[in-house]
């Protein structure tokens, strides 16, 4: 039986005002999952007021009580693991392994959230006038307009509120449009089960045709002081104008061509495993994927090798299958725009090593290649999918040079067992994270999350989370009367 939802508007399930709603399909079966309700740019104010007429009282809400909200949030999440899995592998094609490790991150990050409350908040300032007190502190902004994506829709729905909520502010959240229940509804849900007070965190889901007329007038309003957005670098740079343009500040993660470098003094069946894992974990869907797999020529056949058999060997297919490693992409769209770069990159002399081909549905096979050069349109786009290049190079030079040759720097996984090589070559690598001795995925709620250039701006995560989504605001407390010249 299909999932019908409504949206979620000041603690209420409410139908859009049109009435319109709009299909939620499997990408493994192509079949409808769920029917959400489609907001207008209507519904967008009504979301907004109830933001608005929330955050005097939420703010003012004792740092225990909102912190034993967030916690009991996620007591609640993890409690419902079962459930999401089925929810992911039904919505997005999700295997368990990622449902499983998309609610243990999106519980931890509600845990270190809800820490961050009580944590302290601002600083004593010497003061110019003698008798005076001067003090920073840390205050919620207002409302917040929050994006989240399909890909990690669990992890990515809750970051794009947790930290928020956290430092006091509201939220109107809008889901992705392939992932609206994940993404949006869910996290609402176990919220509100939580204790959230009505109207703190609104959901909008609407239909894909309507996605840019509904980010603007959100972002456009003038209650909204905030924006936070993951997705792509191209929307990115949208959301981003929209923002600027009325003075609001952003905090951006957007698309990465990220590098896994692996050094000459790499353990190779390590790297091959650790490669493997940073390439196609969920299907190489993850902002953090490695495109490109950088080894030295010292080590470049046996790695070659090894690698290709290993991808030949990944499961594919039925994401509700507990053996499936590489599940479908997001859509059969999505496949064929993968599929479609691995063809350019043949048709100009790159070699496929393992999978090419046609993609079953949205199921494309693992794919390596080699021989991919800066004419070929895979040399530069994210793939975004499961397919990467590997390449050779003769010295740390020309691995940084590289790694470097994109507009984007979101992370970088440097495969090595010397440390100290690593971070040689780490520090010379621009992007926002890096990982030494690993791959290029990783992420933990503690961690200052986002990228450099084209990758975006800001940061998730910890106490810089809660910077990004506060206002320093500069306090003083005189202790005696002042003189003044007249």
């Amino acid at each position: 039986m299909t999932i019908t939802r409504e949206l979620h508007i000041g603690g209420k399930d409410v139908p859009a005002a049109s009435g319109r709603t709009t299909e939620d399909v499997n990408p493994y079966t192509g079949l409808p999952y769920a029917r959400v309700a489609a907001a207008g740019v209507e519904d967008v104010a009504r979301a907004v007021e109830a933001a608005s007429a929330a955050f005097e009282s939420w703010a003012a809400v004792s740092p225990f009580a909102r912190r034993t909200i967030l916690l009991g949030a996620a007591d609640l999440l993890e409690d419902r693991a079962g459930q999401v899995a089925e929810l992911m592998a039904h919505e997005v094609g999700g295997t368990h392994p990622w449902a499983h490790f998309n609610v243990g991150l999106a519980a931890n990050m509600l845990r270190e959230a809800a820490a961050a409350v009580t944590a302290p908040r601002g600083e004593v300032l010497s003061a110019q006038e003698e008798g005076t007190l001067g003090l920073a502190v840390r205050e919620p902004l207002g409302v917040v307009a929050a994006f989240a994506p399909w890909n990690a829709p669990v992890i990515l729905g809750v970051r794009a509120v947790a930290a928020p909520l956290a430092a006091g502010n509201t939220v109107v959240l809008k889901a992705s449009e392939d992932a609206p229940l994940a993404c949006g509804l869910l996290v609402a849900d176990v919220l509100r089960e939580a204790g959230l007070p009505d109207g703190v965190l609104n959901v909008l889901t609407n239909d894909r045709a309507d996605a840019a007329a509904i980010a603007e007038a959100l972002i456009a309003d003038p209650r909204v002081r905030a924006v936070n957005f993951t997705g792509s670098t191209r929307v990115g740079r949208v959301i981003g104008e929209h923002a600027a343009r009325h003075l609001k500040p952003a905090v951006l993660e957007l698309g990465g061509k990220n590098s896994i470098v692996v050094l000459d003094d790499a353990d190779v069946d390590h790297a091959v495993d650790a490669a493997a894992f940073g390439v196609f974990m969920n299907a190489g869907q993850i902002c953090m994927s490695g495109d490109r797999i950088l080894v030295h020529d010292s080590l470049l056949a046996e790695f070659t090798r090894k690698f290709a058999a290993k991808v030949a060997s990944l499961p594919a297919g039925d994401p509700a299958d507990p053996r499936t490693v590489v599940g479908p992409l997001i859509g059969a769209d999505a496949a064929g725009r993968v599929a479609a770069l691995v063809r350019d990159a043949v048709a100009k002399g790159a070699t496929v090593l393992t999978g090419g081909g046609e993609p079953e549905g949205a199921v494309h096979p693992a794919t390596v290649l080699t021989g991919v050069t800066a004419d070929m349109e895979l040399y530069h786009a994210e793939a975004f999918g499961p397919v990467c290049v590997v390449t050779g190079f003769a010295t740390d030079d020309e691995a940084v040079a590289l790694a470097n040759d994109t507009e984007n720097g979101l992370t970088c996984g440097i495969i090595t067992e010397n440390g100290t090589h690593g971070l040689r070559v780490a520090r010379r690598i621009h992007t926002g994270i890096v990982h030494i001795g690993d791959q290029s995925v990783g992420d933990e709620p503690q961690a200052p999350f986002g990228g450099a250039k084209a990758s975006g701006y800001g940061r998730f995560g910890g106490r810089w989370g809660l910077e990004a989504f506060s206002n320093t605001r500069w306090v003083t407390v005189a202790t005696r009367h002042a003189h003044y010249p007249f």
